[in-house]
């Protein structure tokens, strides 16, 4: 599986992501400026987190226009994985690639700290190497982390399977259902909004995000 990195103006964790792909895949990710409309080659693209377009107008709304999204909702037409974390999650939703929307956190403020994420299911390219009920260490660091969607869309999420993570000790950006990750329909792409990316080895003070990344560089 070859990897690239979408890079939108004001984003500032693609070196971060760039790490960890590299430490899973063995090689460096093709980094993907947002005017860019040709994927070829790409079977994983990633959006990172940071401030698209300094989070103006809502956090993702201006990214989700820009030109590279086009070759993306073709590539998620193709079957192709995408992943999209933190702001990368709000960029999908805005997009209509994922359900939901990001709001403000319930508390208002930015939250920047350690989480325990709880997995939900691991028969996808994405969670392969966790175990169901795993819980893991990840990085929150967001002022627009509260999932929000209506009561029928929260239904069918949970009755098709598709929370990928939920927030296993405090909910405090206030996610419906505690919901910290999504799944598309076909289970190929994966919003998340805290960071697995920071926690892919010991000199980070944690290795416990590299699962994701190892299990992808498998597929």
């Amino acid at each position: 599986m070859k990897p690239g990195i979408v890079v939108f103006p004001g984003i500032n964790r693609e070196r971060d992501m760039a790490i960890a792909l590299e430490q899973s895949f063995g090689e460096k990710p093709r980094m993907i400026w947002h005017k860019e409309t040709d994927l070829s080659g790409i079977d994983l693209v990633v959006i990172p987190g940071g401030f698209s377009f300094g989070d103006y107008l809502r956090c993702g709304a201006m990214a989700a226009r820009s030109p590279v999204m086009g070759a993306i909702h073709q590539h998620a037409a193709r079957g192709g994985y995408i992943l999209g974390i933190c702001n990368g999650f709000q960029i999908l939703t805005e997009a209509g690639l994922l359900p939901g929307a990001l709001l403000k956190n319930a508390s208002l403020r930015f939250l920047s700290m350690d989480c325990q994420l709880r997995v939900e299911r691991t028969d996808t390219v994405f969670t392969r190497q966790f175990q169901k009920g795993q819980i893991f260490r990840a990085v929150m660091a967001h002022g627009d982390g509260n999932f929000f969607a209506d009561d029928a869309t929260l239904d069918r999420l949970e009755g098709e399977n598709l929370v990928a993570f939920r927030y296993a000790d405090a909910n405090l950006n206030g996610s419906a259902r505690a919901i910290a990750g999504l799944f598309s329909e076909n289970r190929r792409i994966l919003g998340l909004m805290p960071h697995p990316e920071d926690l892919v080895d010991p000199l980070m003070g944690g290795a416990d995000g590299k699962p994701l990344f190892d299990a992808l560089a498998a597929a």
